[in-house]
């Protein structure tokens, strides 16, 4: 039994079979579906695919990458759609400074109210990032002072020192296909000093696909592919990664837990 973390089958690259992916998905074993919002106008709507399929969550947030679509966001218009049963977290939400450092101003503003709805409602953040470690640690490390929350690095191949700082607040790590690149030799020996306890395992779908699918769409039913090496990095098998990260799927993500 899976967790896929982190997908977006929201996506309209999923709009000729969403259907048949959920159903991919659980022929491989994956009972459990994030289907993550990165923009807080799709919320209401992914909440209705939801409530049609067993075992979807979603959530509500904001991508860095639109960050000044939204200039004007306050944690209440969050914190306002967290009421459903079916939004489980706060976020997609972060700093993507890689395309996007031209609304940087922006995104530290809006990521910071994302922080804020995660402290009041006590759901966990899913934080994006990508070459903006130095501003990320900075604004968690702050606001962690002032008012402890709970949250994950989704898709993590930032920095060992990022890795770090996480864990210490009581972070968890997940992997997505990244870690099965042949060139990410140094994102695995850092996932391989990450604890069990906190471990997740995404796809990001319909992006990064894990080998051997590598450049195609990537969808739920790939996780097992992802896991896989993971497995192999953390020295266990299959059935046992399996049970540790839809555990610690169900420990950060409560409210799925409490929804059966």
């Amino acid at each position: 039994m899976w967790a896929d973390s982190h997908c977006h089958t929201n996506a309209e690259e999923f709009d000729d079979d969403r259907d048949e992916a959920v159903k991919r998905a659980r022929q491989n074993g994956v009972k459990y579906i994030l289907d993550v919002s990165d923009d807080i106008a799709k919320t209401a709507e992914i909440v209705e695919f939801c409530k049609k399929n067993e075992g979807i969550y979603t959530t509500v947030g904001v991508h860095p990458e639109i960050a000044d679509k939204y200039a004007d966001l306050c944690a209440e218009q969050l914190i306002e759609q967290t009421n459903s049963p079916y939004v489980v977290g706060i976020g997609e939400c972060g700093l993507d400074y890689y395309y996007n450092a031209d609304i940087k101003d922006f995104q530290l503003k809006i990521f910071r109210e994302h922080i804020v709805a995660a402290q009041e409602t006590g759901l966990p953040l899913i934080v994006h990032n990508r070459d903006a470690d130095t501003d990320m640690i900075r604004l968690l490390t702050e606001a962690y002072a002032k008012k402890p929350f709970k949250g994950e690095l989704h898709c993590f191949s930032s920095s060992e020192r990022l890795c770090r700082t996480a864990l210490e607040m009581g972070f968890y790590i997940s992997a997505s296909g990244i870690i099965t690149f042949k060139k990410s030799e140094e994102l695995r020996q850092i996932f391989a000093k990450v604890p069990p306890e906190r471990l997740l395992v995404e796809t990001d779908a319909p992006f990064l696909a894990p080998t051997p699918y590598r450049g195609k769409r990537n969808e739920p039913a790939f996780v097992v592919h992802t896991a896989e090496v993971l497995a192999e990095v953390k020295g266990v098998t299959i059935e046992e990664l399996a049970l540790q990260t839809t555990q610690n799927f169900l420990t950060l993500f409560g409210k799925v837990k409490q929804n059966g």
